[in-house]
């Protein structure tokens, strides 16, 4: 299997956000400032035509044809859907989302001990600290971020996984298995649309397959209307499940931008780029991105779900025919992420560099 514990070779090591807030900093640095065309008040943010559907997954477990269908709908429509019925009980949620915020509100010394930079001019997939420079002129995001690999178990940098705050470990390894549980839920009512195997997509996310949590914090920005805490993309992932605690997710339909609402304790679901490979363009990748507040900070717990480095990535093969030919060009997953990772620090999108 490929090595999961690769490291990128980076042009600057970028500073800290929530210690240029902590600094009073007015006017955010340069390297933060979008051009005019891409800042988030040069493209309106229009009202939702209809609400975002919200899918019970313990309705949808127990094989309701309604729940289906609004599923089928939810990723048809919006590429993404809110879940509830997931299992999580509430209490349980907002333990995660305290030792989030626990491990960010530590002081800089103790969060350095888990940083990903490796000898000042390299990068590791795992460990806290932000944007990956890699080109130039890079826009930087206006967030911090801990990154630890959770699947397969085998792979851990338990090294770089916070031992504070003290219930950290515990919470992400109950919330790793009860995600899981959850998703594999969706994966196969999803084959189900795709008139494969029930299990099919979820037998492809075997034991080898990489699963990252990914800890976000959006600390306040003195100009909101300049800056992205996470400029517009797409994820390299199968499936993504994203829980947070505050508005701010954006998602774009047809060129339009919409807000993505909270509803409390419910996780945001969204198809990534292998997922829109392997279906063969049936589901389509979500593009998204994150404003940011002058007033109000934001935390965000994301699971990334993708296979083994090693996997030739292209469409299953009964979802390709005459009618329907291959869309996508073959690729391993290793060079796919490799190109995900440049086209991210360009703003641009690795999946259209793939399809045929």
């Amino acid at each position: 299997m490929a090595s999961y514990d690769q490291q990128f070779k980076i042009l600057e090591v970028p500073p800290i956000v929530q210690e240029l807030v902590g600094a009073g900093v007015k006017e955010p640095p340069s390297q933060y400032v979008l051009p005019e065309q891409y800042r988030p008040a040069a493209a309106a943010v229009s009202e939702m035509p209809e609400p975002i559907p919200i899918i019970d997954l313990s309705r949808l477990s127990a094989g309701s044809a309604e729940e289906f269908d609004k599923l089928r709908s939810a990723l048809e429509n919006w590429n993404l859907f809110l879940a509830v019925g997931h299992g999580m009980e509430p209490s349980f949620l907002a333990e995660a989302m305290k030792a989030t915020r626990e491990f960010f509100n530590l002081s800089i010394e103790e969060k350095q001990k888990y940083s990903n930079i490796v000898g000042g001019e390299k990068m590791g997939m795992d460990g806290y600290g932000n944007d990956m420079v890699v080109k130039e002129n890079q826009v930087l995001d206006w967030n911090d971020r801990l990154n630890l690999l959770v699947e397969p178990e085998s792979l851990r940098t338990y090294r770089l996984w916070p031992t504070q705050p003290p219930s950290f470990r515990d919470v992400l390894c109950e919330y790793t298995v009860r995600c899981k549980a959850a998703t594999n839920i969706v994966l196969r009512n999803m084959a189900k649309m795709l008139n494969l195997q029930e299990e099919h997509l979820v037998n492809m996310i075997g034991d080898n397959s990489i699963t990252q949590a990914i800890f976000n914090y959006y600390p306040q920005c003195p100009r909101p209307d300049h800056v992205l805490g996470l400029k517009a993309h797409t994820d390299g992932s199968i499936i993504t499940v994203n829980f947070a605690d505050a508005e701010g997710l954006q998602l774009e339909r047809n060129g339009v931008w919409y807000n993505v609402p909270i509803v409390p304790n419910a996780l945001v679901m969204n198809i990534g780029d292998i997922m829109e490979i392997l279906s063969n363009g049936f589901f389509k990748s979500l593009v998204h991105r994150v404003v940011t507040n002058a007033e109000k900070e934001r935390l965000s717990l994301v699971l990334v779900y993708t296979l083994e480095l090693e996997t030739q990535l292209e469409p299953v093969s009964e979802l390709v025919d005459d009618k329907r030919p291959a869309r996508y060009m073959k690729i391993k997953l290793n060079d796919y992420m490799e190109k995900y990772h440049d086209t991210y620090a360009t703003g641009t999108l690795a999946i259209d560099g793939v399809k045929i």
